[in-house]
């Protein structure tokens, strides 16, 4: 029996990169799962691709920043398997710009995708398994929000952000079974990352590679199953020993 067995598993990003990773991981671990992604096209030809390995999968278009939209797709998940039991709060943008050239809507809006809408989706998430008696929502922050980068004031106070939202709902909720966690990756290979700044960026990761999306997934999956049934409130750094400098 699988870590998720007949658990269902809202992803939001979940079309590419460690939001898909985490899906195809979870669905080996018997998970039934609801893919969120603004990109409608690769959204719905994963979620057949799924389908086809006899997954139980399904794609729900929105954005994040919208609470209509986050409602939505709880109300689809409900609708189609009945409850939520594991929320992956993965949906998140990231631009470099130096900052006495960043207009303020650039910071808005990533502020606004990176810390208001992890906030919304966590919102609706424990109104769902406050009424169910529990569940576990992990939300994607990054190393940077543990350290500075130049060039990503908005990103790297929104990621911060991201990790004290993560200890404040953890200790809200922690007598109500709901369990609150945050992973940290480092600079993982996916598609958002330029070819031409990925040696760059692995010469700077103590490890001197990558990360892979398959190990975050893995890092997700312990936070979200019962492997990690003591724990919450925590931010776990996998980041190829970037931090540890």
């Amino acid at each position: 029996m699988g870590k998720l067995q007949n658990k269902v598993a809202i992803i939001t990003g979940g079309a590419s990169g460690i939001g898909a990773a985490t899906a195809k991981l979870f669905v080996s671990e018997g998970a039934k799962v609801v893919l969120v992604d603004l990109n409608e096209e690769k959204g719905k030809a994963f979620e057949a691709e799924l389908k086809a390995l006899n997954a139980e999968a399904l794609f729900v278009k929105a954005n994040i920043t919208s609470e209509e939209d986050v409602a939505n797709i709880f109300k689809q998940t409900i609708e189609a398997f009945g409850k939520v039991d594991v929320v992956f709060n993965n949906a998140g943008i990231g631009r470099v710009h130096p900052s006495h050239e960043l207009e303020y809507s650039e910071w808005r809006n990533t502020v606004n995708v990176d810390l208001d809408g992890v906030f919304l989706v966590a919102r609706e998430a424990i109104r769902e398994m406050l009424k169910a008696g529990g569940g576990t929502i992990v939300n994607t922050a990054s190393m940077y929000g543990w350290v500075g980068s130049p060039g990503s004031a908005a990103y790297n106070a929104a990621k911060g952000g991201v990790i004290n939202l993560t200890r404040s709902l953890a200790l809200e909720y922690a007598d109500q079974n709901i369990r609150v966690n945050s992973l940290c990756p480092g600079f993982i290979d996916t598609p958002i990352i330029p070819e031409e700044s990925k040696q760059v960026l692995a010469s700077m990761t103590p490890m001197k590679r990558l990360g892979r999306s398959e190990e975050m997934a893995k890092a997700v999956l312990f936070m979200a199953s019962d492997d990690s049934s003591f724990m919450t409130g925590n931010s776990l750094t996998v980041d190829g020993g970037y931090t540890a400098q």
